[in-house]
């Protein structure tokens, strides 16, 4: 497996790992500058040399594996017989320098109604590396023409058309994922409200709409959906920066997708 494919897999496993590069060779050394070595939670593909640098070098990745904001590294080896090591002597008598670099799971975020806002959000989000779901009942929205704009995406994209339940996605939901709720249909919100209010793996929840209707909603989650008012307030509403007060779609999408931003930063400390 080469280690672009092994560091695909980590990413679709949603499995924090670590790339470590041969970065620099002086003298003899196992192997040359560009070797790789993709280290996961239990797995490794490929090999830096094996022997002492190469299980240092593991032991470091899974080390920042834990770390909240992990950066990447410089580590040097002496490659000689009169270096204590951790794990082992190599005495082929040079120098190697390799990088590693920690790949966190990165956020990721449900977009429930790609509509006019939704697209536009998605639009953003879509330039960074995370996880976007987009969900819709409507299949005209979720076309290849219309979402073509996303075609050059870093994020992940993982496209769903749910006719009937789309509430039955959140489930489906890796832990921790945000969830907006911009639908077409008011009931179809109201009812992915509460069953997000219900799930307890998710990260915030955001509902798109007036104070109105936030209000007709509240009243319903406690009467109907059984909730109490520490739970209602789980969902925020109006979403976005208060500061961005625009109406159109794309001004609404910058000020969504700035406070989420915002919630990335606070949730790596």
């Amino acid at each position: 497996m080469t280690w672009v494919t092994a560091v695909a897999r980590l990413r679709a496993r949603r499995e924090p790992g670590g790339l470590v590069t041969v970065a620099s060779v002086r003298g003899h050394a196992p192997r040359r500058a560009g070797a790789k070595l993709v280290v996961g939670q239990t797995e490794t593909w490929g090999s830096i040399g094996g022997g002492n640098i190469e299980a240092v070098a593991i032991d470091r990745v899974r080390e920042l594996m834990g770390a909240p904001d992990p950066e990447p590294e410089l580590l040097e080896f002496a490659l000689n017989d009169k270096v204590t090591n951790r794990h082992g002597v190599q005495c082929c008598g040079g120098v190697v320098t390799v990088l590693v670099e920690p790949l966190p799971v990165g956020p990721a975020v449900a977009i429930f109604g790609v509509g006019h806002v939704g697209l536009e959000l998605a639009r953003i989000l879509a330039r960074h590396n995370l996880d976007l779901y987009l969900i819709d009942t409507r299949p005209d929205v979720l076309t290849d023409e219309r979402l073509g704009v996303l075609r050059d995406a870093v994020a992940q994209l993982h496209v769903h058309h749910t006719p009937l339940l789309p509430e039955e996605v959140l489930a489906e939901l890796p832990t921790g994922t945000h969830v907006l709720i911009m639908t077409h249909d008011h009931a179809e919100d109201a009812a992915l409200c509460d069953a997000a209010l219900r799930a307890t793996h998710l990260g915030s929840i955001g509902l798109i709409g007036s104070a109105a209707k936030w209000a007709r909603f509240r009243q319903r989650l406690a009467t109907e959906g059984g909730h109490d008012a520490a739970a209602i307030d789980r969902i925020k509403t109006p979403i976005g920066l208060p500061d961005i007060t625009g109406k159109e779609p794309a001004t609404i999408a910058v000020g969504v997708a700035a406070d989420l931003l915002r919630a990335f930063e606070q949730d790596r400390r």
